[in-house]
């Protein structure tokens, strides 16, 4: 990683007590402990530990990215009604999955996690139609 940061400390500091936050999450936070730090700084010290694998981006279908602190491997779940993220571990055979869509598709693909999409414990008691899902 590049040079030692006091910021980065902070940021990463604040970090670790948010639950897979957006980038904005994560500068309201930083920014009500330490309104010197600004939204330029958060962001690209972000980008700085994404890029040095101490975060991982988690793209969304829908609304901003979140982040996560890679601490061991692992993927998520992302709730599809309220948008909350959750880990879990399981281990995929990548490297099939990855021969498997290359035999199907003829694509080459990357593969460090996998995303699963569905509905928490939480929202699944509000919704209705349980059959949809």
């Amino acid at each position: 990683m590049s040079n030692y940061s006091k910021q980065r400390e902070i940021i990463l500091e604040i970090f670790n007590t948010l639950d897979h936050p957006t980038a904005e999450q994560l500068y309201d936070k930083v920014h009500k402990n330490h309104p010197t730090i600004s939204r330029s700084t958060v962001y690209r010290n972000l980008n700085v530990l994404v890029e040095n694998n101490k975060l991982k981006k988690i793209k969304q279908l829908d609304g901003p990215d979140r982040y996560d602190y890679i601490d061991k491997e692992h993927s998520h779940i992302i709730c599809e009604h309220c948008g909350r993220i959750f880990d879990f571990v399981y281990c995929f055979e990548k490297e099939k999955i990855k021969e498997a869509i290359q035999n199907q598709t003829g694509a080459i693909t990357k593969i460090d996690s996998i995303t699963v999409y569905g509905i928490c414990e939480n929202c699944k008691s509000k919704i209705k139609n349980k059959e949809d899902f």
